[in-house]
């Protein structure tokens, strides 16, 4: 997958928003002149100013495998912060904020719950692009969009590391999800304890399942938690069918 991402033009982008925010400064800080008053150069040079200097410290200019930006810093101004897995004792996960951290977090707690309970530290999200391979699935920790449960006890490169039983509730989840999360196992260079991203920016899918993972907040039953049985045939079904379209 191969994704251009152009700095200048995210630059350019940030720039026009930076100098958008400036002009409702000014325009709203005077309600009788707000058709007349323009802002201030200095203000909107100084806006343009911090939109560079943040685009620079954040963002990579780099696609991860997945075709979602990179991001050099988490927790600063940028997409990628430090969030919530209710339920669990995991103190966090840092990880690329709206849909995708309903996706991802959806599938930490069903691990929890239905694999093997979570302890802090068992769960890595974001990790800085120096730190990852970038022709590899890991990359896209890099961008937020991927999340390695015990790395400690599956290693990137080996196979094996669950149980029968265990693998059939990793196939639900992976349904559950609709296809917009795959898991590690099933890469050419296997890592098992990666659930990443597999749809790029932009593709209605995802904030399709996130609207739905949404959803079963207030539904009795639904949800991770709610005790579903993989094994259910309808669901086993499913649940094959897109193990053979991922593998």
């Amino acid at each position: 997958m191969t994704v251009n991402i152009s700095r200048r033009a995210a630059l350019r982008r940030a720039a026009f928003l930076a100098a958008g925010t400036a002009v409702a400064a000014g325009t709203l800080t005077s309600p009788v002149h707000a058709a007349t008053t323009q802002p201030e150069p200095d203000k909107i040079r100084e806006a343009i100013r911090k939109a560079q200097e943040r685009n620079k410290r954040v963002l990579s200019g780099t696609p991860s495998t997945n075709g979602w930006e990179m991001e050099k810093t988490a927790d600063d101004h940028g997409h990628v912060y430090t969030r919530p897995v209710p339920g669990t004792p995991v103190d966090g996960v840092q990880i690329r904020m709206g849909d995708v951290e309903t996706v991802l977090v959806h599938v930490i707690r069903r691990f929890h719950y239905e694999i093997g309970e979570l302890r802090r530290g068992d769960v890595t999200g974001w990790r800085r692009p120096s730190t990852v391979r970038k022709g590899l699935a890991e990359s896209n920790q890099a961008s937020g969009t991927a999340v390695q449960i015990r790395p400690g006890h599956y290693p990137s490169g080996t196979q094996g590391g669950f149980f029968p039983q265990q693998t059939v509730v990793v196939r639900d989840i992976l349904a559950e999800c609709d296809g917009v999360v795959r898991w590690g196992g099933d890469d050419k260079h296997p890592d098992e304890a990666l659930f990443y991203l597999d749809v790029e920016p932009g593709d209605g899918r995802l904030a399709a399942t996130a609207a739905k993972i949404q959803g079963w907040e207030w539904v009795p039953g639904k949800g991770a938690g709610s005790g579903a049985d993989p094994l259910q045939p309808a669901r086993k079904r499913t649940a094959e069918r897109l193990a053979r379209q991922q593998s």
